[in-house]
């Protein structure tokens, strides 16, 4: 499927945005330190090249264009510690829920709270392994499953506690899905170099401090698995992403609860693609015109 092997969106110092292949600095691992790019022109899902045009990277932005990111799929309670940490039974099936495109952001975006999220406490992170679907995919078996995979990425599944578990009516949706609370990147790595997404350290810092150190390995149901479920009667598109979960060690797990404040600065890593840094910033807005 690609011919990339560390799929970036960027600004560059000419001021153009673009897709590109990531030229990593010699030693380096985290596609959030390069400087510069390998221009890709084409289509990312289909036929493109990486040309010989090399680009000076300006700033990293979410890994997919508006126009190319479809529907975003998330898991609950797909780590095995984490559900034990909820104090919930592990489950069945996959818990599925979705966010809105518009919750989307890039890798060194901020994390904006609104007002109705500022009512009461419980702003939280979570880690996740996202998986980025490259070709149509329908009743797929799980023994092909990551072949319909674009490549990966590391995501925050920001959440609101109050929102989520207490008035949501049930539903998760609401305090998770506010603009801006699920930035992911910082590019996407082949599943060409990423062969098994289950050996992966995964990872979340707050103010420099650890809070979350695990491995995809805890995963209850796996990439492929999840893959193959999400597919069964339901067609998966070019562009859908799937935020896979998060491991033990969120915000409300801890005593007392850990809760993210203005001006906190949270890291998410996963091993062989990178980090994502995004700062907690209280908004006033007014309505769009």
């Amino acid at each position: 499927m690609p011919a990339f092997s560390r799929l970036v969106r960027f600004l560059a110092r000419d001021g153009r945005t673009y897709y590109g292949d990531a030229i990593l600095p010699q030693g380096a691992n985290d596609l959030a330190k390069i400087q510069q790019a390998r221009v890709i022109k084409g289509d990312i899902f289909g036929k493109h090249d990486v040309t010989d045009q090399v680009a000076d990277v300006r700033l990293l932005l979410a890994p997919l264009a508006p126009e190319d990111a479809k529907t975003v799929r998330c898991l609950g309670l797909n780590y095995e510690k984490h559900a034990k940490e909820s104090g919930l039974p592990l489950p069945k099936y996959p818990v599925l829920f979705y966010k809105p495109v518009t919750s989307l952001g890039g890798p060194f975006d901020s994390i904006p709270i609104p007002a109705i999220a500022r009512e009461a406490e419980g702003v939280d992170y979570e880690c996740e392994l996202v998986a980025v679907i490259g070709k149509e995919a329908r009743e797929v078996p799980e023994s092909r499953a990551l072949e319909y995979v674009l490549g990966y990425a590391v995501g925050n599944d920001v959440s609101h506690r109050e929102w989520q578990l207490k008035r949501g009516g049930g539903q998760w949706a609401l305090g998770k899905g506010f603009d801006g609370w699920a930035p992911y990147g910082p590019g996407i790595v082949s599943s060409t170099l990423i062969k098994d997404p289950q050996t992966l350290k995964i990872s979340t810092k707050l103010n420099g401090e650890t809070q979350q150190d695990s491995s995809t390995r805890d995963m209850i149901f796996g990439v492929a698995k999840t893959i193959s479920f999400l597919s069964q009667g339901t067609t998966l598109l070019p562009g859908d992403l799937i935020f896979t979960g998060t491991p033990e060690g969120v915000g409300a797990g801890k005593k007392p609860p850990l809760w993210l404040k203005d001006g906190d600065v949270v890291e998410v890593g996963l091993e062989g693609i990178g980090t994502c840094v995004n700062m907690v910033e209280h908004v006033k807005e007014g309505p769009k015109l």
